[in-house]
C-alpha cells in the first residue's frame, strides 16, 4: 500500500498510525520507505479513533485527506488517483472507494436508495441478513476536505456492535450537515481485499509476490519455477539473471545482470554484482563481487565483502571480512574479521581465529597479495600473513609472516622462503 501511495503525485505527507506490534512497523517502514510521519493509537479503539489521533499533525493541512486501512496490500496506484480525481472533479466533502465482491464475508457493505444512490454503510457485525447478502462494500479507502474531517469525529460514538470509533460514521455526519458524499467503485474488487487472519495473509502475499515475479520476468529475468521462488516487491534484479527453484531474496537486496542464483539461495539485504554465482547458499548484509562464486553451502554473514572472481566455496563461513579479487576460500574454512588481499588461496579447514574467550575479544586477521595456507591452517588474531608468504598444512600461526616466508608447525616457524612461481619470473 505504501508503495502505491509512493506513485502517486498528488499524495505529499504520509502518516502512519501504529499501535500493537508498533516496533516491528515502524524499523520496516523506516528502512524501505522515506518522509513517513508515525502516529500512535494506545488502545485499538477503532478506524475512527485512529484518524482521530492524527489531528495535531495535520491542524494546518487545506485540502483533501487520503484515509486507507493498513491491511489493503492490493490496492494499485491507478485506482488511488481515480478516487482522488473524481473527489476533486465532483467538489465532494467525503469520497469513498467501493468494490463488488462475489464473497462480501468481513466488510462493511453499501446500502444505496431506491434511486440508486449512496445511502450509508453498514458494517458486516452490525448486518442483518438482508444486508449481509449485498455484494458492494466499502474498502475503507475515503476522501476527505480537512475542513470537515476532525469536526465530524468529534461527533462520532461508540454505539454500535464492537463498541468502536467508526470512520464511515464520520462519513455519514458530514452528509447529515448537509456535505456531499460521492463514491467511486473500484474496476478490479480484488484491490481492496484485506488482511484479517493468517491465511489470508498467506493468499494475498502469494497473489503479490506472483505478480512482481510476473514484473521482474517481463524485463528479461528468468524464473525456473514461479511457484517456488520468493523475492520482496522492490528487490533489483537485472536483465539475463537465472534464478532458480527455491531461491528467496529479501529486503533491499540487489541482483545484477546475467547472474546465476539458486536452487536453495537465500539473498537478505545484499548485493550480487553482475555475473555472480551463488548456489545453495545463504548471504546476509553482503557485497558479492562481479563473476564471483558462492557455494554451494557457503554463509556470508554481515560486513562480507566478496572481490571480483572471487570464490567462497563448499562449507564456507565467512563474516566482517574482505577478500579480495581473485582470492579463493575454496572449502570447509571460517574467516571472520580478516581482511585477505588478491590472489590468495586459502587451503581446506583454514581457520581465523578471530576470538579470545578470556578478554572477549575479536582481532584482526591480515592476509596480503598472493600469500596461501595450507590445509588446517589455524590463524590466530591478531596475525599479519604478508605477501607471497604461506603456511604449511596443519600449522597454527600465532605471530605475523614475513613477506614470501614458509613457516609450518605448532606453533608455526619459519622453514624457507617461498620458490618463485611462474608470474614471479616474467619480464
Amino acid at each position: 500500500m505504501l508503495r502505491a501511495l509512493q506513485e502517486v503525485a498528488e499524495v505529499g505527507r504520509v502518516i502512519v498510525v501504529v499501535g500493537k506490534g508498533k516496533d516491528e512497523v515502524i524499523d520496516y517502514v523506516d528502512r524501505h520507505f522515506e518522509g513517513v510521519t508515525f502516529v500512535e493509537q494506545p488502545e485499538q479503539l477503532g478506524t475512527g479513533d485512529a484518524v482521530k489521533r492524527t489531528q495535531q499533525e495535520l491542524a494546518d493541512h487545506e485540502g483533501t485527506i487520503l484515509v486507507l486501512p493498513g491491511d489493503g496490500p492490493l490496492i494499485k496506484a491507478a485506482t488511488i488517483e481515480r478516487l482522488l480525481h473524481e473527489h476533486e472533479k465532483t467538489e465532494a466533502d467525503v469520497s469513498l472507494l467501493t468494490a463488488n465482491l462475489d464473497n462480501p464475508r468481513g466488510y462493511g457493505r453499501i446500502l444505496r436508495t431506491e434511486q440508486g444512490n449512496f445511502d450509508r454503510i453498514v458494517e458486516e457485525a452490525d448486518a442483518g441478513p438482508a444486508e449481509q447478502a449485498i455484494n458492494e462494500v466499502s474498502s475503507g479507502i475515503f476522501c476527505f476536505r480537512a475542513q470537515g474531517l476532525f469536526a465530524a469525529l468529534e461527533k462520532v460514538t461508540t454505539d454500535n456492535a464492537q463498541g468502536e470509533y467508526y470512520l464511515p460514521d464520520a462519513a455519514l455526519v458530514i452528509r447529515a450537515e448537509g456535505g456531499k458524499m460521492y463514491t467511486v467503485t473500484a474496476d478490479d474488487g480484488n484491490e481492496i481485499r484485506g488482511v484479517n487472519d493468517r491465511s489470508e495473509l498467506a493468499d494475498v502475499s502469494r497473489q503479490l509476490r506472483l505478480e512482481y515475479l510476473e514484473k521482474l520476468a517481463s524485463n528479461g529475468v528468468t524464473i525456473e519455477d514461479p511457484l517456488t521462488t520468493y523475492i520482496d516487491e522492490g528487490v533489483e534484479v537485472g536483465p539475463d539473471t537465472v534464478i532458480r527453484p527455491l531461491t528467496f531474496i529479501e529486503g533491499s537486496s540487489r541482483i545484477g545482470s546475467g547472474c546465476q542464483i539458486g536452487p536453495n539461495t537465500r539473498i537478505a539485504d545484499s548485493i550480487v554484482d553482475d555475473r555472480a554465482e551463488v548456489t545453495f547458499s545463504v548471504i546476509r548484509e553482503s557485497h558479492i563481487g562481479a563473476e564471483a562464486t558462492v557455494g554451494p553451502f557457503a554463509s556470508l554473514r554481515p560486513g562480507t565483502r566478496l572481490g571480483p572472481r572471487a570464490k567462497a566455496g563448499t562449507f564456507v563461513e565467512i563474516k566482517g571480512s574482505i577478500i579480495g579479487e581473485g582470492s579463493k576460500v575454496p572449502h570447509q574454512s571460517y574467516v571472520g574479521d580478516a581482511e585477505i588481499g588478491k590472489d590468495v588461496n586459502l587451503g581446506a579447514g583454514t581457520i581465523t581465529g578471530n576470538y579470545d574467550n578470556e578478554t572477549k575479544i575479536k582481532s584482526k586477521t591480515v592476509i596480503e597479495d598472493g600469500a596461501f595456507t595450507g590445509s588446517n591452517t589455524t590463524l590466530v588474531a591478531p596475525v599479519t600473513v604478508a605477501k607471497d608468504a604461506g603456511t604449511g598444512a596443519g600449522s597454527v600461526v600465532t605471530k605475523d609472516v614475513d613477506p614470501e616466508d614458509i613457516v609450518a608447525g605448532v606453533p608455526a616457524r619459519k622453514m624457507r622462503k617461498r620458490k618463485p612461481r611462474p608470474r614471479d619470473n616474467k619480464k
